[in-house]
C-alpha cells in the first residue's frame, strides 16, 4: 500500500540515500533539514511498507507561486504512478495555501522527466542555461 504524507524527521536521511541514489546533483545533506525546517508542507514522501521509496520537495516562492526543486522515485518503483501521486499531493497542498501557480527546472537531457510534467499540464517556458553542477541546460 502506497502512502504518501509530510516528511517527519526520522524521515531525512532515507531521503538524504534516496536523492544520492536517484539525482545526478550532489546536495549538501543539510539542504534537507532546511526544507523540512522552514516548509514542511512542501516536502512529502511516499512509502511502502514503512519504507521510503519517493520524495518530493517545494517552496512558495510567492503568496501565489510554487516551485518544485527536487521529486525523485526509488528506480525499482517507477512507472507506478508514485510520481503522479507525490506531485497531486504537493499540487493539492498549494491549492489549500491559494497557490495557483507551480514552476520547475528539469534537464533538457531528462526526456522522460519532460514528458512527465508535460503530460501534467506543465508548459515549457524556456531554456536556462548550464543551470545545473554540470553545466547541463535546464
Amino acid at each position: 500500500m502506497l502512502i504518501i504524507r509530510r516528511v517527519q524527521q526520522n524521515d531525512i536521511f532515507p531521503v538524504i540515500a534516496l536523492a544520492f541514489e536517484t539525482l545526478p546533483e550532489r546536495y549538501n545533506p543539510s539542504i534537507f533539514t532546511q526544507f523540512y525546517e522552514s516548509f514542511p508542507e512542501g516536502f512529502l514522501v511516499a512509502l511502502t511498507n514503512e519504507t521510503i521509496i519517493g520524495f518530493l520537495i517545494g517552496i512558495k516562492t510567492a503568496p501565489d507561486t510554487a516551485r518544485i526543486l527536487m521529486l525523485a522515485v526509488k528506480d525499482t518503483y517507477r512507472k507506478k504512478g508514485i510520481g503522479s501521486s507525490l506531485l497531486t499531493h504537493f499540487i493539492k497542498e498549494m491549492k489549500q495555501q491559494n497557490v495557483t501557480r507551480a514552476e520547475l527546472e528539469v534537464r533538457t537531457s531528462n526526456k522522460r522527466a519532460l514528458r512527465f510534467y508535460q503530460s501534467r499540464g506543465f508548459l515549457l517556458q524556456e531554456t536556462l542555461q548550464r543551470f545545473y553542477q554540470n553545466g547541463e541546460n535546464a
